[in-house]
């Protein structure tokens, strides 16, 4: 039996897709990346926005296809959108075999056995557990770097998201789990470890009875073959001084932090249920600024929330125009359903949230260059992440990047290097988002 997985979404999604591949693995199934050899096709679903649901929904109605047209025997839905819409998948695609809620995933083997002996079974377990896969995971991003998940669900209930209701309340992972994970990921190549959850900053609070993403960083310092650690997902309302004070020392913790702060204007931060203000914003950039001067700051903003107005949003133009983060996205404001948010009154159009988007990219795109071409000359631990074909040059990337959402550095050499190598590079030249430099 040859099975496909479709992993769609976050990284976080993408860690539960290589834990399935991993108990799948240990059992004997192998693997394909074409769909017209697989016998079962696994969809990992996302539906965290509007975008995301309809790209889950076209990927199951198009693998649903080869069951007439190819090899394929079984299909499963596994994920956040299985989660929220089990019934509308059940009732509307009959070609689905089986459906795994977001706690459930452990129960993969399970759930294809069952499809094999012609059953459709639906497996939802209570959303509040943490599932258990005694087995390694099968790491999927090319051996270097992989995500660590350090906890799972979220207690913030901010008015316009979803994942609550198909992730759970916050839960830790226990330590010496995520220890015991890290160890095996060093022991096969890892050398960038990716610490995601919904929200990375309370790390422990449920489990120790405070925040201990701090001791959890010193622990995983201590690992040999890790070289970099990277944060991702922290409220800026709750970053702690500790918290500050090892990504200041620890050599191996990445100068650079995700912190998502969605509008900086205190009455949309009011109705979007964030639990800050702007001034509060300012503080903790300017507090992690002056202890790390060469952190990078990634962000992301919300454009066209009900009720914003021209000066909300000016007032979000003006904020991104002073802060000058080094990273930021911004998405529209996608109403979903069984939210507060989308029953708020004074709904926006999708062309004023697009224009305000674009206003917003269009500025980020200047702060960004300028940013770029004040790297020039300096000296950077570059990891290699792959050879430009028919060029003497490599593609790679600095503590400044994280993976699939960040910029690259283009290096030329002739030297030869292979994905993961770290290397000492030189920036000779920029442009928005991307550097060029010389191996030292």
């Amino acid at each position: 039996m040859k099975i496909l997985f479709i992993s769609l979404g976050c990284d976080k999604n993408l860690v539960d897709t290589e834990k399935m591949l991993g108990l799948l693995g240990a059992k004997g199934y192998s693997f394909t990346d074409d769909e017209t050899e697989a016998d079962i096709i696994v969809i990992n679903s996302c539906c965290f926005i509007n975008d995301a649901k309809e790209e889950s929904i076209e990927t199951i109605l198009e693998m649903a296809q080869y069951k007439e047209n190819g090899n394929l025997k079984a299909l499963i839905v596994a994920g956040c959108l299985a989660e929220r819409y089990k019934d509308e998948i059940i009732k509307e695609i009959p070609e689905v075999d089986a459906v795994i809620g977001t706690a459930s995933y452990d129960e993969i083997v399970k759930a294809v056995e069952a499809v094999l002996n012609g059953e459709k079974p639906l497996i939802f377990k209570e959303i509040n557990r943490i599932p258990e896969t005694n087995v390694n995971r099968m790491v999927t991003t090319g051996g270097y770097y992989a995500h660590l998940k350090i906890a799972e669900g979220c207690d913030k209930h901010c008015t316009y998201c979803i994942i609550p209701k198909i992730r759970g309340s916050f839960r830790s992972v226990p330590m010496e789990e995520l220890i015991k994970e890290a160890e095996y990921l060093a022991s096969i190549g890892v050398k960038e470890l990716i610490l995601v959850a919904q929200e990375t900053t309370l790390y422990g609070v449920d489990l120790y009875g405070k925040k201990s993403l701090h001791i959890l960083l010193k622990e995983l310092c201590k690992i040999n073959n890790i070289k970099m650690i990277r944060i991702m997902y922290c409220y800026p309302e709750e970053i702690y001084d500790e918290l500050i004070e090892t990504m200041a020392t620890e050599k191996k913790v990445c100068h650079y932090l995700d912190m998502p702060i969605q509008h900086c204007s205190d009455s949309v931060l009011k109705r979007m249920g964030r639990r800050t203000s702007k001034n509060e914003l300012i503080a903790i950039i300017n507090k992690l600024r002056q202890r790390i001067p060469d952190i990078v700051l990634r962000t992301t903003l919300i454009a066209g929330f009900p009720g914003e107005t021209e000066e909300n949003h000016q007032e979000m133009m003006e904020f991104v125009d002073e802060m000058e983060f080094e990273r930021l996205g911004v998405f529209t404001y996608s109403p979903e359903e069984n939210t507060p948010a989308a029953s708020m009154d004074n709904q926006l159009s999708e062309d004023v949230k697009e224009e305000w988007r674009d206003e917003i990219m269009e500025l980020q795109q200047e702060i960004a260059f300028d940013k770029s071409m004040s790297m020039i000359g300096r000296e950077l631990l570059v990891m290699v992440e792959g050879k430009i074909a028919n060029e003497p040059a490599y593609v790679g990337r600095t503590y400044m990047d994280a993976p699939g959402i960040d910029g690259n550095i283009f290096i030329s050499t002739g030297e030869e290097f292979i994905s993961g190598d770290l290397v000492k590079v030189k920036v000779t030249g920029a442009n928005e988002y991307d550097l060029i430099g010389e191996v030292l």
